[in-house]
């Protein structure tokens, strides 16, 4: 069974989004994270900016880039539920490393505010389709 299929076969909320929303979704949020992540990760490097600031975003990419592995790879919805909560962990602690670090950067929250509420929604979402399906 493929991974589409497995993940058609979950019991899912009633207000769980229809799958051909997550690529636009992601599309839309992976350009706002190049874009303000890039600018952290090149502050950071060239010395503008303390590298420990830098350290929850790049776990927040590495969190973010295993769960799609995770979920359907593996299709292991505990280990994906578990990852997602550190997404979402790593998300806000970067953000408050951030706005701590450099006023100048605070923009990097800002725009970042759509990251945050799609995945505190998929972090729900995740959470629930992994209770309905144990």
């Amino acid at each position: 069974m493929n991974a589409y299929n497995w993940y058609s076969q979950l019991i899912k909320p009633t207000w769980a989004p229809p799958s051909w929303l997550f690529g636009p979704v992601w599309t839309v949020l992976y350009a706002i994270i190049a874009v303000s992540f890039g600018t952290v990760f090149y502050k950071a490097f060239t010395g503008k900016l303390a590298r420990i600031v830098a350290l929850p975003f790049v776990l927040n990419l590495i969190l973010n880039f295993a769960f799609t592995p995770i979920q359907f790879g593996l299709k292991n919805n505990l280990l994906a539920a578990i990852d997602i909560l550190l997404v979402l962990g790593t998300l806000i602690w970067a953000f408050v490393a951030l706005w701590h670090a450099s006023p100048k950067l605070r923009w990097v929250v800002y725009v970042n505010i759509p990251y945050l509420l799609w995945v505190s929604f998929a972090t729900v979402l995740q959470l629930t389709i992994t209770y309905l399906n144990i």
